[in-house]
């Protein structure tokens, strides 16, 4: 599976009205497509086979097995199954269980279309990019971090930066890229330069919080060839 496409979902739940509530959650988000639906242990070990998902979001209480017994039953369908947890069991027991079992989240009911949606997008950002199916061969210390939740300022900022400057950096690029959501132009990124314009500040200054951000794993930089000289450095957003 590379990043590009979509993460095929398995629902399961014993409730049938739940499990149809959190399948209308995750169609709402685009780059996810619900492939089933399952309501026992043994429904979803055959639809699992059958269907070979990427992720499961995977209920602990069904009517013929526990979900964290379920859960290994699974990979040995589908080896390289992600696993998320969404149950209303609360015991901190359980909770280690999962975590030691490998899960990817737990979410605990009752949540909002929004709880899970910030689980998903987590899950295709950093786990993605260190799947199989990956371009990537090798892997920055930024994918990790965000995997284990480090995401954001993993490590202080280096002597002389400003957090306010790199919030305006950061809040530029965004914009930069929602601007040309959808557009056939390429304003999705931009250069060290056109950010010293946009930003008032100098050229060299600008270009070190574009690469801090590229370090981060917060933006991606791309090599623009063409005219006479060096290529151009282009930073997109990455979030």
């Amino acid at each position: 599976m590379s990043p590009a496409e979509t993460i095929r979902v398995l629902v399961v739940d014993d409730d049938f009205m739940v499990a149809k509530v959190h399948s209308g959650f995750v169609r709402q988000l685009p780059g996810f497509e619900v492939v089933g639906a399952a309501h026992t242990g043994a429904q979803a070990v055959a639809e699992a086979r059958r269907l070979q998902p990427d992720l499961v979001l995977l209920d602990i209480h069904l009517p013929d097995i526990n979900g964290l017994e379920l859960l290994q039953q699974l990979r040995e369908v589908v080896p390289e199954l992600d696993v998320l947890v969404i149950s209303a069991a609360r015991e901190v027991e359980t909770v280690r269980r999962a975590l030691r079992g490998g899960i990817v989240h737990y979410l605990m009911k009752p949540f909002s279309a929004d709880d899970l949606h910030e689980r998903l997008e987590h899950y295709r950002q950093s786990y993605q990019a260190l799947s199989p199916g990956s371009a990537k061969e090798t892997a920055e210390q930024a994918d990790v971090n965000r995997v284990f939740g480090l995401g954001g300022s993993s490590r202080p900022l280096p002597k002389g930066f400003s957090a306010e400057t790199l919030r305006l950096v950061e809040e530029l690029l965004r914009r930069t890229a929602g601007v040309s959501a959808g557009a056939d132009s390429a304003g999705a990124d931009l250069s060290a330069t056109e950010a010293a314009d946009s930003l008032g500040t100098s050229r060299v200054s600008a270009r070190r919080y574009l690469e801090y951000l590229v370090e981060e794993g917060r933006a991606v930089v791309q090599l623009r060839y063409g005219g006479i000289g060096r290529p151009e450095r282009r930073y997109r957003w990455q979030g």
